[in-house]
């Protein structure tokens, strides 16, 4: 018995080698667990569902199959894929969850997240992602035609990049007092997230009590999964299959 959980794969066509380990694991670890998460951040870039990318229909096929063996997968939206939609998820079989999801597993109950929303020393970010999440503004932008779509996510991305380039890396990770809100908020033992690129487990204090916050590596850099089982939770690095 054990659940999986990853976040941050980036899949784009030019990152073959990631598509690749991607699907193995989907063929190998993910076939004997109970359920696979997967926690933002599965493709660089997301412009819409109709997107006839050919990455995106093999991806979509892999997961179907997964869940098809009788493995459910469930989706957070990250940061770069947040419009992945309805007819994304039923084509890959996916269950698209909320951005805080709390779990029950084994006696254990986590929290699960991108990770984003943690971060609120990053003002200029979370402004931006206040905007880009606003329901008319996505709906004004799915309505417009692909090569636009494409143009403008390019124009953002490189906006992105150059802004992060100038702010610390204490700004761009996690606030602490965020952390400790969320998980008393939510009153659980376990935070799993991703989003920063900083593969860690960080125990800390919430509501008195010893808690855990796990954050997910970049599969790009350093391929990372939390496995929890009825033993325990256990966090892999380096599980990028070769």
């Amino acid at each position: 018995m054990a659940t999986l959980f990853i976040a941050d794969l980036h899949l784009q066509t030019e990152e073959p080698a990631i598509t690749a380990g991607f699907l193995r694991f989907l063929r190998g670890e993910a076939k004997s667990a109970d359920a696979l998460y997967i926690l933002g951040d599965l493709f660089e870039a997301w412009i819409g569902d109709d997107d006839p990318d050919p990455l995106h229909r093999e991806i979509a096929s892999a997961i179907k199959a997964l869940v098809d063996s009788g493995v459910p997968c469930y989706f957070i939206h990250g940061n770069r894929d947040f419009l992945l939609g309805k007819r994304y998820a039923r084509e890959s079989g996916m269950t698209l969850l909320p951005e805080e999801q709390v779990l029950d597993l084994y006696g254990r109950r986590l929290l699960i997240m991108h990770g984003d929303t943690l971060c609120t020393d990053d003002t200029g970010y979370q402004a931006f992602r206040a905007k880009v999440h606003t329901p008319w503004i996505q709906t004004l932008f799915l309505a417009l035609p692909l090569f636009i779509r494409k143009r403008i996510a390019a124009r953002m991305r490189a906006g992105s990049k150059a802004a992060n380039s100038s702010k610390s890396m204490t700004i761009m990770d996690v606030n602490p007092q965020a952390v400790v809100s969320v998980m008393e908020k939510h009153g659980v033992q376990w935070l799993i997230h991703g989003h920063t690129h900083r593969p860690d487990v960080h125990s800390l204090l919430a509501n008195g009590e010893p808690v855990h916050r796990v954050v997910l590596g970049a599969w790009h850099s350093e391929g990372s999964m939390v496995k929890v089982t009825p033993e325990g939770v256990e966090f892999k690095t380096h599980v990028f299959p070769q």
